[in-house]
C-alpha cells in the first residue's frame, strides 16, 4: 500500500493515514522551536506517506501492517487507538516501542523517526528556493519504438558503464546506454538534500540490508548513478589490496604499474584535484585531532574542477564528463528503462525491457556490457537464469557515525563534504567526516533526542564523522518472485563488530584530541561523552541489532578472476560460458578495498573496454 496508488475511499488507507498522520505529529512536536518547525505537518505527512509508496515492494506491506499493529496497541494500552489519544499518552507508547525487544517495532519507530527528522530539519536547510528539475534532455530517446536493435548495449550509466559506453562509442561503435532512472542535469536540485533523495535515490534512498545488525545503503537510480548523489571523493586502489586479489582470485594484469594510465586518464576526465585553498574547519578538526595522536592523516582528492584559488568551481559526475562525451560521439542514451531480463539469441542477446512512459521495448545486441551496480547487476543477471556465483559475496564498508559538538563554529551552509581522512589504521579502519547539514545532523541524533532539539541553535557548532571498517562481513542479493526489488542481506561476524566498536573508540579519540566538547555515538542506548574517560563507556563490541550502520559502498557480488570456483567473469569482466556478455562495475572488485571504490570503478571499467576494443 502506498500513498500514490490507494484510492481516496479505501477504509484501510484512510486508517493508514491516520495513524502516519498522528505518529508523524507526535514525532516532530519536540522539536518544534523555533517557528519554522512548528506545526501544522502536512508536508510532513505527505512526505512520510509517499516515502512509503518508494520503499522496497517486500518491505512495503509489513510496514503497512506494522504501523496499523502500532495504532491497535493504543487500545489495550490506552482504551483508544493510537491516532486517537492525546500527545502524552502517544509519546508513551512511542518510547515502549523504542524500547522493545522485538526489531520490528523498534525498526518501526526508527524508519517514522527518521523520515520526519529529516523532513522537518530540511525546513533550515532548503528556505532558499531550490531549481526545478529538468523534464529530460533532448539527446536521449524520450519514446523509443517497441523494436530495437544495436551492436552493444550498456545496462546501468554510473562510472562503469559511462566510461564503458563512451570509450565504446569513441572507437565508432555503434551503442546504445540504458539507464533505469531519469536524466536529470548535476545542479537540478541541491546536494544531500530531500529532492535529491526523491529525484536521483533508488527508492527515495530507503534501502537496506538485512541481518541482525541491518546496515541502510544507498544506490544512485538516475543518469550518471552514483556520481551524481556521492561527494566525489577518489582513490586508487592500495597496491596491497591489489596484490591480495591476485594471490586468491588470481585476477590477472592488476599490478600497481599496469593499472597505473588508467588511473591517470580517469584522473584527468573528471578533474581529480586537492582543494586549493584551506579545507574546511570540520574537517581541519579530524586533522588535527589525528596528527597530535601521530595517526596518518591525508587530504582526499575529489572530482572537481576548481576555477580559482578560493575553492569556487563545479563538481563532476558523468552527466558532466563521459555522459556528453559519449553523446557527442554518435551514442544513444535511452533513459527511465528498466532491464527486466536478458536471453542469449544465437550469437547476440535479446533484451526486455520497460519504458516508464512507452512501455514495453526489444533490444537486440550483439554485445551487451552490465554495469548497473552490486545489487542491481546480480539481480539482472539471477532473473535471467543466470546465477552460478552470482550475488553470492556482496562485500561493503559498514560504518558508524558520530555527531560531534565543538566550542567554536566548524560548521556552515556551503561547507559540503570535507576532505580529510584517517589513513593510520588501514584498511582495517578508516576515518572521515560526513556531510553536515541540519537534516543530516539531526538523523545522527536520533538517540540522543534532547541534543536533537538543539540542532536548529547550535549546527555551526556540530559535524558529523563516521568510522569505517573494510569489514570480513559477506551478503547476498536474491531476487523474489513476484516481486520488484531485490532482496539484500548481510551477515556482521563478530570480528567486524569488535572492529566497529575499536573504530567507535578511536574516533572519539581523535575527536576529543582536537578539542571536542561532546560526542553522541550513533547507537541505540549508548550515552553521550563529555570527557576522555567517558571512552570507557564505549562498548568493548558492537551489540547485536542496536547498532544504526550505514553504509554507501557495495561491491563484489561478482568477482573477477581467473579462480572458477568463485569468480563467475574472468579477469576482463566477460562471464564465463557465454559469449559477448560483460560486467563492468563494482561488482567485479574482489573484496573491500578500504577506501573509496569509484576510482577503482573506473579504471578497471577502462582497463576491460580497451581489452574488448584490442588496445
Amino acid at each position: 500500500m502506498g500513498a500514490d496508488s490507494s484510492p481516496i475511499g479505501n477504509p484501510i488507507f484512510a486508517w493508514f493515514h491516520d495513524s502516519v498522520s498522528a505518529l508523524v505529529y507526535s514525532l516532530a512536536q519536540p522539536h518544534a522551536v523555533p517557528e519554522s518547525l512548528q506545526a501544522p505537518y502536512n508536508d510532513l505527512t505527505r512526505f512520510v506517506l509517499e516515502q512509503h509508496a518508494r520503499m522496497p515492494d517486500y518491505l512495503s506491506a509489513p510496514m503497512v501492517a506494522a504501523t496499523l499493529a502500532f495504532d491497535l496497541c493504543g487500545l489495550a494500552q490506552a482504551r483508544g487507538k493510537f491516532h486517537s489519544r492525546p500527545l502524552l499518552i502517544r509519546a508513551s507508547q512511542i518510547a515502549a516501542w523504542k524500547r522493545s525487544r522485538l526489531s520490528i517495532c523498534r525498526d518501526l519507530i526508527r524508519c517514522h523517526e527518521s523520515l520526519v527528522t529529516l523532513t522537518l530539519y530540511c525546513r533550515l536547510a532548503e528556505a532558499d528556493p531550490t531549481p526545478s528539475p529538468p523534464e529530460g534532455n533532448a539527446t536521449s530517446m524520450d519514446s523509443p519504438a517497441p523494436e530495437l536493435r544495436c551492436e552493444i548495449a550498456v545496462i546501468g550509466s554510473g562510472p562503469g558503464g559511462a566510461i564503458t559506453a563512451c570509450l565504446l562509442a569513441e572507437a565508432g561503435r555503434d551503442v546504445l546506454l540504458i539507464e533505469e532512472g531519469p536524466y536529470h542535469e548535476l545542479e537540478s536540485c541541491k546536494p544531500f538534500s530531500r529532492e535529491e533523495m526523491v529525484q536521483k535515490y533508488r527508492n527515495g534512498g530507503q534501502t537496506v540490508a538485512l541481518g541482525k545488525n541491518k546496515v541502510a545503503y544507498v544506490e544512485g537510480r538516475c543518469v550518471g548513478g552514483g556520481s551524481e548523489i556521492n561527494s566525489g571523493l577518489y582513490h586508487r586502489t592500495p597496491p596491497d589490496i591489489l596484490g591480495g586479489w591476485r594471490k586468491e582470485f588470481c585476477v590477472e594484469a592488476v599490478s600497481e604499474k599496469e593499472l597505473a594510465p588508467h588511473f591517470e586518464a580517469c584522473e584527468r576526465d573528471v578533474s581529480v584535484s586537492f582543494m586549493p585553498g584551506a579545507a574546511p574547519a570540520a574537517s581541519l578538526k579530524l586533522h588535527q585531532g589525528a596528527t597530535r595522536l601521530g595517526w596518518k592523516s591525508m587530504e582526499v582528492p575529489r572530482w572537481f574542477h576548481y576555477i580559482d584559488k578560493a575553492g569556487e568551481g563545479t563538481r563532476q559526475s558523468m552527466t558532466k564528463t563521459f555522459i556528453p562525451r559519449f553523446l557527442r560521439s554518435g551514442g544513444k542514451l535511452l533513459p527511465d528503462t528498466r532491464v527486466e531480463r536478458l536471453r542469449s539469441d544465437g550469437d547476440g542477446w535479446s533484451i526486455r525491457a520497460t519504458h516508464l512512459r512507452s512501455g514495453s521495448v526489444r533490444i537486440q545486441a550483439d554485445t551487451v556490457f552490465i554495469c548497473s551496480g552490486a545489487v542491481q547487476t546480480p539481480a539482472l543477471l539471477r532473473r535471467s537464469g543466470i546465477r552460478e556465483n552470482i550475488g553470492n559475496s556482496l562485500r561493503l564498508h559498514p560504518t558508524v557515525k558520530v555527531v560531534a559538538r565543538f566550542p567554536e563554529t566548524v560548521n556552515s551552509a556551503q561547507m559540503g563534504v570535507p576532505v580529510h581522512q584517517v589513513k593510520e589504521f588501514a584498511p582495517r579502519l578508516s576515518f572521515g567526516c560526513s556531510i553536515s547539514t541540519p537534516p543530516y545532523l539531526a538523523l545522527g541524533l536520533l538517540d540522543h533526542p534532547t541534543r536533537a532539539q538543539r540542532v536548529h541553535d547550535d549546527w555551526p557548532k556540530m559535524a558529523t564523522y563516521y568510522a569505517m571498517i573494510a569489514g570480513q562481513g559477506r551478503g547476498t542479493v536474491r531476487t523474489l518472485p513476484n516481486f520488484h526489488d531485490p532482496l539484500v542481506r548481510y551477515n556482521l561476524p563478530d570480528p567486524d563488530r569488535l572492529d566497529l566498536a575499536d573504530g567507535l573508540r578511536k574516533l572519539s579519540q581523535i575527536l576529543f584530541e582536537s578539542g571536542a566538547a561532546e560526542i553522541y555515538p550513533g547507537l541505540t542506548g549508548c550515552p553521550h561523552l563529555s570527557v576522555t574517560d567517558d571512552l570507557k563507556r564505549l562498548p568493548e563490541i558492537l551489540p547485536v541489532g542496536l547498532g544504526n550502520l550505514v553504509t554507501i559502498h557495495l561491491f563484489s557480488s561478482c568477482p573477477m578472476g581467473e579462480d572458477k570456483s568463485k569468480c563467475p567473469v574472468n579477469s576482463f569482466g566477460q562471464l564465463r560460458g557465454f559469449k559477448n556478455l560483460f560486467i563492468a562495475d563494482a561488482s567485479l572488485l574482489c573484496t573491500a578495498p578500504g577506501v573509496n571504490p569509484q576510482g577503482s570503478v573506473m579504471a578497471f571499467a577502462r582497463r576491460n573496454v580497451l581489452h574488448f576494443l584490442g588496445r
